[in-house]
């Protein structure tokens, strides 16, 4: 039987001979070298680049070496590359002189890109709690789309929407519950969002302060100003209350914010951050509470022994 030549002709050499391997690693991501002025910021890009002692070190660890790991981009309908992951190296890659930068270019939907932009900047040690905040809302946003709104008749899928926000805040260790109270705080206007930054808010109250509308938080800002006091989170309940009840009131707030704290003397604080260098990401808050006043014990007891002798 003749073979058909006609067949050959239509394939190339390469199409013939390359292995399955070769075909893999052609379709593999590749690392391209792009122009550093085509790398643009994602488009609310949550998360601060700060020109901090942290920034100067990353300058010169480019300087020095070059960006080791490379960003990742999607190209932009207008022109150029829209970073998805690598802010910070850009930056500094920039104070550094570097002209181009090593880049994997990727194809991906707004949702998907919202996604992997959240979950690599989540890794960073440092976070301000507006960043972490607006994240976790752009990240809740884009899952609840790509999973589709949840049906009227299908009430389970309301439960699914706190589902996502669990799967939210998984990746840096946090509760549904504590993403939700995280995203209330983006309804906080501009100056007092600030002020949870600089830790002159904490966060708690910050939550309750967060259910008053913008007028009532310029009144409450207003009066937390001329009192001078920070509110406790029984003053910012107490605020949030009268907002709901419609007794709110700049001359309210004032009294309020004015009202003798009860004495903090007793109290003692150690902030989460400092914790968590002492225990597992896996440790629940309780967890640590437990452990910390198991080993509490112990040194009583050791203490006690070492008195006796």
């Amino acid at each position: 039987m003749p073979i058909d030549s006609g067949n050959l002709a239509l394939k190339g050499l390469d199409d013939l001979f390359s292995t399955e391997e070769n075909r893999q690693e052609e379709q593999r991501e590749q690392v391209q070298q792009i122009p550093i002025d085509a790398l643009h910021p994602f488009t609310n890009h949550p998360f601060k680049v700060l020109d901090d002692e942290a920034m100067t070190r990353t300058v010169e660890s480019i300087a020095q070496y070059g960006v080791l790991a490379p960003l990742i981009a999607r190209p932009r309908p207008e022109g150029g590359y829209e970073i998805i992951s690598g802010h910070r190296r850009q930056y500094a890659a920039k104070l550094a002189g570097l002209d181009t930068l090593p880049v994997i270019v990727r194809q991906m939907s707004d949702d998907a890109a919202v996604i992997l932009m959240v979950d690599s900047n989540l890794q960073r040690e440092h976070i301000l709690p507006s960043e972490r905040a607006l994240a976790y809302k752009m990240k809740l946003d884009a899952m609840r789309r790509t999973s589709g709104r949840p049906s009227k008749e299908n009430s389970r899928q309301l439960v699914g929407n706190f589902e996502t926000a669990d799967v939210v805040g998984k990746e840096s260790g946090e509760s549904g519950r504590q993403v939700q109270r995280f995203i209330r705080l983006t309804n906080l206007i501009p100056e007092l969002l600030d002020m949870v930054d600089e830790k002159k808010i904490s966060f708690n109250p910050a939550v309750e302060l967060s259910y008053l509308d913008e007028s009532q938080q310029r009144d409450f800002l207003e009066a937390m100003q001329d009192t001078q006091n920070a509110p406790s989170l029984s003053q910012a309940q107490q605020l949030k209350k009268m907002a709901q009840q419609g007794e709110f009131s700049y001359e309210k707030a004032f009294d309020v914010m004015g009202q003798e704290k009860k004495s903090e003397k007793d109290t003692v604080t150690i902030k989460n951050e400092t914790l968590r260098k002492y225990f597992p990401r896996s440790y629940t808050p309780k967890q640590m509470e437990e452990k910390i006043i198991q080993l509490l014990d112990a040194w009583q007891k050791k203490q006690q022994r070492r008195n006796e002798r």
